[in-house]
């Protein structure tokens, strides 16, 4: 008989395997790393001029609110135009319901603006608590911009200006409204 050989079988080792998966970890992380710093867009960060607002970080609640509803409204005002040969007067603004000309419950805790026409083609209201929301100034252009002008006055006792140009009216002290939208809208941390 012969004698029985043994043999020692030592068992697979693990530690190689897992260096083969850390290193295709590592591979797939500098892949997507690479594809992130190269597919990103730079961030653009955006100013306003020192006689404007941003409408979305400057603003108070009341007053985008209105900001909002004169954007809105201005398309009205336009088919309005258009179909009378002549602007609107606040009051039939208000009598079709178009916000904020309409006094209703919403534009007392506005400010209770009193709006009326500037001869010259601008809507001004004036703000009957500025320190809820200041007076709105909306001037329209002849060819019928779907733009807004808006511009923004916070002081007390304030009167319709008799100048609609822009530097009659930064030193008067109102400042435009303008709207930015940028791909940080969500991302932007106030300090």
């Amino acid at each position: 008989m012969s004698t029985p050989t043994t043999q020692l079988v030592r068992p697979a080792g693990a530690g190689h395997e897992t260096l083969y998966v850390l290193l295709l970890c590592l591979a797939i992380l500098a892949v997507a790393g690479s594809v992130v710093l190269w597919r990103g867009e730079p961030e653009v960060v955006s100013s306003v001029q020192t006689h404007q607002l941003d409408a979305r970080r400057d603003l108070g609640a009341s007053e985008q609110g209105i900001y909002a509803d004169l954007r809105v409204t201005l398309d009205e005002i336009h088919l309005l135009r258009e179909e009378q040969q002549a602007l609107p007067t606040p009051q039939i603004l208000a009598d079709e319901g178009f916000a904020p000309f309409a006094q209703d419950a919403s534009s007392v805790s506005r400010g209770g603006h009193a709006w009326q026409l500037l001869g010259s083609g601008a809507y001004f209201g004036q703000s009957q608590a500025p320190s809820v929301a200041g007076s709105f100034l909306m001037r329209l252009n002849a060819l019928g911009n779907a733009e807004p002008d808006i511009w923004l006055n916070r002081g007390a006792s304030l009167q319709a200006p008799a100048d609609l140009a822009d530097a009659a009216l930064i030193s008067a002290g109102w400042q435009q409204v303008v709207a930015q939208f940028d791909a940080g809208v969500t991302r932007q941390h106030r300090h």
